[in-house]
């Protein structure tokens, strides 16, 4: 039961990740989650199932891929993905055989650190925005503010109480705990809509865009994925 409720902690922080990165890009999600099974299908499969991890999408990407698709457009922001891929794989056999600290040497913290905070605080507006009821942009208010604040602030102080206070195997589910009490809350409230859920199609196909490999969008990704290696 332990592993099972592990799993669906795991499953609901990754899915919020997963989904939300497209939804705040502009991109299709389910593309985002056919690339995320396949990629950790194949995790799993090369490092025979010893790291309990679920591939999905970064945060890290959210400002180029606007930019990116702003500048270029979404094929060749494509493109640029795929060779930022191809430099992270590159430089996992360079790992693999010279060690971690020809890594730790090109990249100190001094790099790494401030990369790391600005990622975050490039984020923080959008949590924000999302605990006032709105959406990541801030553009369009989805629920009442005052309803959607206390709610956000129940699952903060949950996963904070179960984190800190928790004993057993409860302490090791804080997320999944934070998650449950906002969704009780949200129900109670009637602020959650299954209209969508059952208006969507059984079945759908990703909407696959062929790449585009534009000098400028590869240089530019290669170049913002580097220093998170």
């Amino acid at each position: 039961m332990t592993t099972i409720l592990q799993g669906m902690q795991m499953l609901f922080v990754a899915f919020g990740a997963l989904v939300l990165v497209p939804l705040l890009t502009g991109l299709d999600p389910n593309v985002a989650l056919f690339g995320a099974g396949i990629g950790t299908l194949l995790f799993q499969f090369i490092t025979k199932r010893s790291v309990p991890i679920f591939l999905a999408s970064s945060f890290a990407f959210i400002a180029p891929i606007l930019y990116g698709v702003q500048t270029w457009g979404v094929a060749a922001t494509m493109g640029g993905l795929m060779a930022a891929g191809v430099v992270y794989v590159l430089l996992g056999g360079l790992i693999h055989l010279r060690g971690v600290q020809i890594i730790h040497k090109l990249l100190p913290p001094v790099v790494v650190g401030p990369v790391i905070m600005v990622i975050g605080l490039g984020l923080a507006p959008v949590a924000v925005n999302m605990a006032l009821g709105k959406t990541g942009d801030g553009a369009v208010q989805l629920v009442d503010g005052s309803i959607a604040l206390w709610i956000a602030l129940a699952s903060l102080l949950t996963t904070i109480i179960v984190s800190v206070y928790a004993k057993g195997f409860l302490k090791l589910l804080p997320i999944f705990s934070g998650i449950a009490v906002g969704y009780a809350l949200s129900l109670m409230a009637g602020i959650v809509d299954f209209t969508p859920v059952q208006q969507a199609a059984w079945f759908g196909l990703p909407n696959f865009t062929a790449p585009e490999f534009n000098i400028n969008a590869i240089l530019f990704m290669i170049l913002w994925r580097l220093p998170q290696q």
